[in-house]
């Protein structure tokens, strides 16, 4: 599997892991603890199989003009009941042009993920994986409830078959 993702800028970012962080700390599902080097706050755009010919580049110039992207964060929630808690993006209009350019830029490719679709895709920031509804309340007490805002600064490839990721433009922040 292939990935196209968005990184915060450090602030965002730094906002993001806290929150990680305070859920760890309370004792609920976290991505605080997800120990993989690739592990950071990201917004996926689309998931394939693999990157059709050419597409690589494609992404890279999209990202070359489209970034950075300013962006706020939503309300905290449980996508589908009882699978991840995230922390929602709101979806202007610049990142809703992004995402269907993203995905015109993945045409033909195998595997693409129809959660991602445009029209299916919820923007967001994930908190934990495989969190349960009932403790969405605590969660949410947790985060807080600010309406954070940064910038989305540098796109990135996860390869799911050897866990490392491809740079795709933008100014990457330090890990």
């Amino acid at each position: 599997m292939r990935t196209v993702e968005l990184l915060c800028c450090p602030a965002l970012e730094r906002t993001v892991r806290a929150a990680w962080e305070r859920l760890a700390a309370a004792g609920l599902p976290s991505l605080a603890r997800h120990g993989h080097p690739t592990n950071r706050p990201h917004l996926t755009l689309a998931a394939v199989e693999a990157f059709p010919p050419g597409a690589a580049d494609r992404l890279a110039a999209l990202f070359a003009t489209a970034l950075p992207l300013p962006v706020t964060l939503e309300r905290v929630t449980v996508l589908d009941g009882s699978a991840p808690l995230v922390w929602l993006v709101r979806p202007g209009p610049a990142l809703t042009a992004l995402h269907a350019a993203v995905w015109a830029a993945l045409d033909g490719a195998d595997g693409q993920r129809p959660w991602h679709a445009p029209g299916n895709w919820v923007p967001h920031l994930s908190l934990a994986l495989r969190f349960r509804d009932h403790d969405r309340r605590l969660a949410r007490a947790l985060v807080g409830g600010e309406r954070p805002a940064g910038t989305l600064v540098a796109a990135r490839s996860y390869d799911g078959d050897t866990r490392t990721v491809q740079p795709l433009g933008g100014d990457f922040p330090a890990d």
